[in-house]
Formats: C-alpha cells, sequence, structure tokens
C-alpha cells in the first residue's frame, strides 16, 4: 500500500452513502449559519420570507429554519453523483464534515 493510502473497507450501502452525502450538506450549511450574527440571520430570513411572499411576524426558531433554507437553496453543493466519486477517491477529506446524521441510516440498513 501506497504512503499515505487510505485502506478501503467493504462497500457502504447506497442508503448510508446518500445520508453521509445529506449529513456533510447539512453540516455546509450549518457552517455558514455560526458564521452570521443573530442580526444577519434575523435580516436573512426576512428577505427569504419577502421571497416566498409571506407576511407576520416570525419567531426566532422560524427565522433559523428561514435562514437555513434559503441558504440550503443559494450555497454551491455539489450533486450527489460527483460527491460521490470524490468521496469514494478521499474519504479522510470528509471525515471532519459529518457531524453524525448518516449514523442512524447505517445503523438501520444494518438492522435489514
Amino acid at each position: 500500500m501506497a504512503v499515505g493510502a487510505v485502506e478501503r473497507g467493504p462497500e457502504e450501502p447506497l442508503e448510508v452513502l446518500r445520508a453521509k452525502y445529506l449529513d456533510y450538506c447539512s453540516a455546509q450549511v450549518a457552517d455558514l449559519l455560526l458564521y452570521l450574527t443573530p442580526d444577519e440571520i434575523y435580516l436573512l430570513a426576512q428577505r427569504a420570507y419577502r421571497e416566498e411572499s409571506e407576511e407576520g411576524e416570525l419567531s426566532y426558531v422560524e427565522m433559523v429554519q428561514s435562514a437555513t433554507d434559503w441558504l440550503s437553496r443559494k450555497v454551491a453543493l455539489p450533486p450527489f453523483e460527483i460527491w460521490l466519486e470524490d468521496y469514494q477517491d478521499h474519504p479522510e477529506s470528509y471525515v471532519e464534515y459529518f457531524i453524525g446524521l448518516w449514523k442512524s441510516e447505517s445503523e438501520t440498513s444494518l438492522d435489514d
């Protein structure tokens, strides 16, 4: 085995790979939210709310959800197929981006 190469385990089920992809995407959006101040979240949520032609006041939880939804539509994340190819070639580079949401899918597929 070459120096620095990662030994690959058995193929992961497609359900687990999709769960890892969603986990990766969620982590990317969450990281962006962490950089925003409460005022920026408020402005972003109001913008997203207006884009949806909604009216009224939002609770803080609704603001964060609205900002999260808006960011997830605007952030340039790779399509699953491109992410999968890169993940399979370099799984070690993605470990730090997983927040653990995919693990429940892995446990479910092992129970089947």
